[in-house]
């Protein structure tokens, strides 16, 4: 391992902020997961080839700045200006590795759940990828993770793009100019932001299941159907794919709170996260939109209408008024992690990435099917994440498996989506 220790880049507010709400109960980090076709590094039999795996890394991790892979040679170091990103060359035997064979894609998703209470080591480059025999018929799973830090999740299907994707990769596009804003708009901006803030500390959820510590038995599943059909069908009702999930969500959550014996409430509030325009050099770049989700509602059309009805307002006021105030300083952020462990403002964390519509390989291997699966953290014990990749949306749910079951999260929300689409 190579390391170069004069001063690197200090990280943005918002990568510092995720690095100072790790905790060893509730790993900080983004996952992804997938499975592979024979091709490339995977022989005709579904047999993986490490080492030629690791090559083809190597190649893309050697034109990491023109591929905006920085990220991948460089680890977090204190200096007293901070938190800086620091040179480290990492070693591919330990970053790219094949773990034990599973049992299919139910194994591929216990897996996941147990590597979302597996930290990375903080002495090398905060990412993995590894190789997982099992997974499915035709070929190996592959799961690959970053620490939030390196990216959130807009950032980080980024990233997968550029270190296994195929065709040219362009550079960066630079951020467009900053445009003073007009005084009446900063007025109530800062408006916003005491109002935001001040939620935080307002109590909106009744006592339920879906708030608590959360343990380290977590639960996993997947979740993959064809994207044009529920497309068509959030169009008909005034929505978008995401007011789908979020309305087939809503029912999803309704039916295991019941399964649980728990209480439904009224309203279920999520905690959605919006892409922000300008991102600059951060690897987290979103702003927050709080969606209250209707429950006692049993058709999902009107569902997914009355969430979309939200949405078209929130979504802007989210992107306008960006990071949340209290990631944006190193107390905030302890103060923030302090209090999301108690708050009972959000109920649930649900998020949709858009992903590529080409085909991806890792190694030469065709990607054939991908999940995202994000943190739960707080006290939050429900996470819902999704990726639209070539022509499909893959959504993984997360769960404290001591309180919620994720099978149960899965049959509904697969149920659901199925009622949406036409």
């Amino acid at each position: 391992m190579v390391v170069r220790t004069e001063g690197g880049d200090r990280l943005s507010a918002a990568d510092a902020s995720n690095v100072l709400m790790d905790a060893r109960d509730q790993v900080n980090v983004f996952l992804m997961a997938g499975l592979l076709g024979p091709g490339g590094f995977i022989s005709q039999d579904g047999v993986a080839d490490i080492r030629r795996l690791r090559m083809a890394i190597a190649d893309r991790l050697g034109e990491g700045a023109a591929l905006g892979l920085s990220r991948f040679t460089q680890r977090v170091r204190a200096d007293r200006r901070g938190l800086v990103w620091e040179h480290c060359e990492p070693e591919l035997a330990q970053h790219v590795r094949v773990v034990d064979a599973v049992g299919g894609e139910t194994g591929l998703a216990r897996l996941c759940a147990s590597l979302m209470t597996t930290p990375l080591p903080d002495d090398r480059p905060l990412w993995e990828v590894l190789v997982v025999p099992g997974a499915s018929a035709n070929g190996p799973g592959v799961v690959v993770r970053f620490h939030h830090a390196v990216a959130d999740g807009v950032g980080a299907v980024a990233l997968v793009e550029r270190l296994f994707g195929q065709g040219p990769v362009l550079p960066p596009v630079p951020d467009p100019p900053r445009m003073k804003a007009a005084r009446r708009h900063r007025v109530r901006n800062v408006l916003t932001s005491i109002s935001r803030v001040a939620a935080v500390f307002r109590t909106t959820v009744p006592p339920t299941v879906l708030l608590g510590p959360i343990s380290a038995h977590r639960g996993a599943a997947f979740v993959d159907v064809e994207l044009d059909p529920i497309s068509r069908g959030a169009r008909a009702a005034g929505g978008t794919v995401n007011d789908a999930l979020l309305a087939a969500v809503a029912m999803a959550v309704e039916k295991s709170l019941l399964a649980a014996g728990d209480p439904v409430p009224a309203a279920i509030p999520a905690s959605v996260p919006v892409a922000l325009p300008d991102r600059g050099r951060s690897g987290n770049a979103v702003g927050i939109m709080r969606v209250e989700l209707p429950s006692g509602e049993p058709d999902p059309i009107v569902r997914l209408a009355r969430i979309a009805a939200v949405t078209r307002t929130a979504k802007s006021e989210a992107r306008a008024q960006g990071t949340f105030e209290f990631t944006r300083t190193r107390w905030g952020s302890r103060l923030f992690a302090w209090l999301a462990r108690r708050q009972h403002f959000i109920a649930l964390f649900v998020t949709n990435v858009r992903g590529p519509e080409e085909p991806m390989a890792i190694g030469g291997a065709p990607l054939e099917r991908a999940w995202p699966l994000t943190p739960i953290q707080g006290n939050v014990r429900l996470g819902v994440s999704a990726l639209s990749y070539r022509g499909r949306l893959g959504c993984a749910i997360h769960v404290d498996a001591d309180a919620l079951s994720a099978d149960v999260m899965a049959t509904t929300l697969r149920d659901e989506l199925s009622r949406i689409a036409t």
